[in-house]
């Protein structure tokens, strides 16, 4: 036993201290443990996470997964010392990224890499994937912690997550509906979502030598950096999930890196291409500083943001008004910001409307 107390001393000092990481798993497995769903077979801590999904319903039930991370938000959170909504981000993002297919998510698993693991923002951590994974309805099944000191900067975290849905064959989202003059319905973001942040930091901290605490020039709405920057990835589940069996919806678009430009030609049919309508959205006023001060190009900005819109739902006209109907019912605002017309592929902005004077 002395044997093995001097091993973990020298191991904590070249800098990985286990005992720490124990401290900050335990209150670890108990936010994992409150996301727990009826198909969770096993606790935290085991090799693997053990669950049994509900099949009742699906004629041929089909798993989709995905991977993602938050990218250099975390810096921001850092910069704030404010690590309680990252973790949100991160399962919305993943959520999204299968919900476009048709899925559900059933579990989600993180992994938390770092410099020095500090037992406190570690549980501030997980306990954003704990909230997200309940407002989502999924589980956290698992994780990974890492400590690696002399790979990771100090103060430097790496959140990343994985995602685990369900989704009956026959339902799946995957663009082969879309026609032409299908609408595209605009689903408004709550800023920069996970997307665009290396840029967003040196528009505001370099260039215009902003702090956190201060207010975004030309913002009606007179928002703080800070909060703008860290304003939570939303996820679209919720008003979304009852319309994933509507006749009129034909395709989903997540728009993350990318943007409008990237996002939108991965739901769409060979021979088709979108035509979005500037104009057709208020594009929110940080987005425009941030074009201005950066002197990015307005091609760029859809490119690296996503200007205001998070998802992208494309419609059968038919079905519009059945279809908007029900998102106002489920509380979420859209705007018809274009349409899909026979082409090349791509996106085609129409610049040809006035833009929104922000009155």
């Amino acid at each position: 036993m002395s044997g093995e107390r001097e091993r973990q001393s020298a191991y904590a000092a070249s800098g990985v201290d286990i005992d720490a990481q124990e401290r900050g798993l335990a209150k670890v497995k108990e936010l994992a443990r409150a996301t727990a769903t009826s198909g969770v077979l096993s606790e935290l801590g085991l090799f693997g996470g053990l669950f049994r999904p509900t099949l009742e319903g699906l004629d041929e039930p089909v798993l989709v997964a995905s991977a993602d991370g938050v990218g250099t938000k975390l810096a921001v959170a850092r910069m704030a010392g404010d690590f309680s909504t990252v973790g949100r981000d991160l399962v919305n993002h993943c959520v999204n990224d299968i919900l476009v297919q048709g899925a559900r998510p059933l579990f989600f698993l993180d992994y938390v890499g770092a410099g020095k693991l500090e037992p406190e923002q570690l549980v501030e951590l997980v306990r954003g994937v704990a909230d997200g994974c309940r407002e989502n309805g999924c589980a956290l099944l698992g994780g990974e912690t890492a400590e690696m000191p002399g790979f990771y900067q100090p103060g430097d975290y790496e959140l990343v997550g994985f995602v685990v849905g369900l989704v009956d064959r026959a339902k799946v989202l995957d663009g082969r509906a879309v026609r032409a003059g299908d609408v595209l319905l605009g689903l408004p973001s709550a800023g920069l979502h996970t997307n665009g942040y290396t840029l967003a930091r040196r528009v505001f901290f370099e260039t215009m030598e902003l702090g956190l605490r201060d207010r975004i020039p030309g913002d009606p709405e007179k928002r703080r950096v800070g909060e703008w920057l860290l304003a939570p990835h939303l996820s679209y589940l919720r008003p979304l999930e009852a319309l994933l069996a509507h006749p009129g919806l034909h395709a989903l678009a997540h728009i993350t890196g990318g943007g409008l430009t990237d996002n939108l030609p991965r739901v769409l049919p060979k021979g088709l291409e979108a035509e979005v309508r500037f104009g057709s959205w208020e594009i929110p006023a940080p987005f425009r500083v941030l074009q201005s001060e950066g002197d990015v190009e307005l091609e760029e900005m859809f490119r690296v943001f996503n200007m205001g819109i998070g998802m992208v739902a494309i419609v059968d006209p038919a079905h519009l008004a059945g279809v908007s109907k029900q998102l106002v019912a489920a509380g979420q605002r859209a705007h018809v910001i274009g349409l899909v017309r026979e082409g090349d592929g791509g996106v085609i902005y129409d610049l040809g409307l006035t833009e929104p004077d922000g009155d």
